[in-house]
């Protein structure tokens, strides 16, 4: 489990050279998309974990909404550039069956409830100090940075991940893919165009 945890830090992780060319001290992911088609999709996942506040949070609780899972901490510059985004489509999207819930394994509560004010975060996230649902979650997907943003569909399916800071029209464009399919499992509906 810590092993899948130091995996994630890896992308947004401090680099502790001295030659790093933009003296950023980040190492973020590309922004490279990954999607599965319906019937390449692996079983559904649970995500499951108590939130900054003590409250607990579970997708089971979403059954039939697209769900964006992003994770996160508040040091990391390109987590704080996709914030507003994502907020606006937790917000915007809301009302259509999207759900969007953070992860953070890094921050203490009042690390990560300072951002959540700061951005005006209307979406729960779920404190992960010990690995366990980066781990699980690691072990359908590969997580391999920070931000790393893992879009499931409305079976809770994975259906595609953002490595890196998730461009707001590309989020868009993949949440509209899988709120358009229908049908059984493992079959879709084209969208309408």
């Amino acid at each position: 489990m810590l092993l899948a945890a130091s995996l994630l830090m890896a992308g947004c992780a401090q680099d502790s050279g001295a030659g790093d060319a933009v003296d950023t001290g980040f190492v973020p992911g590309d922004g490279s998309v990954r999607e599965w088609a319906p019937g390449d999709r692996e079983d559904p996942v649970t995500i499951a974990g108590t939130d900054f506040a003590g409250n607990p949070v579970s997708t089971a609780d979403w059954a039939g909404d697209v769900v964006v899972v992003n994770t996160w901490y508040a040091g990391c510059a390109p987590c704080r550039a996709e914030a507003p985004d994502l907020v606006a489509l937790a917000n915007g999207r809301a009302a259509d069956g999207v759900r969007v819930l953070g992860i953070n394994t890094q921050d203490d509560a009042g690390a990560a409830q300072a951002f959540e004010r700061t951005f005006d975060v209307p979406y729960p996230s779920i404190a992960d100090a010990n690995g366990s649902v980066i781990a699980k979650l690691s072990g359908v997907v590969a997580l391999q940075a920070v931000p790393t943003s893992v879009v499931l569909d409305q079976e809770h399916r994975v259906a595609a991940r953002v490595i890196g800071k998730a461009d707001a029209s590309t989020m868009k464009a993949l949440v509209d893919d899988l709120l358009a399919e229908q049908g059984p499992a493992g079959t879709a509906t084209p969208a309408a165009g």
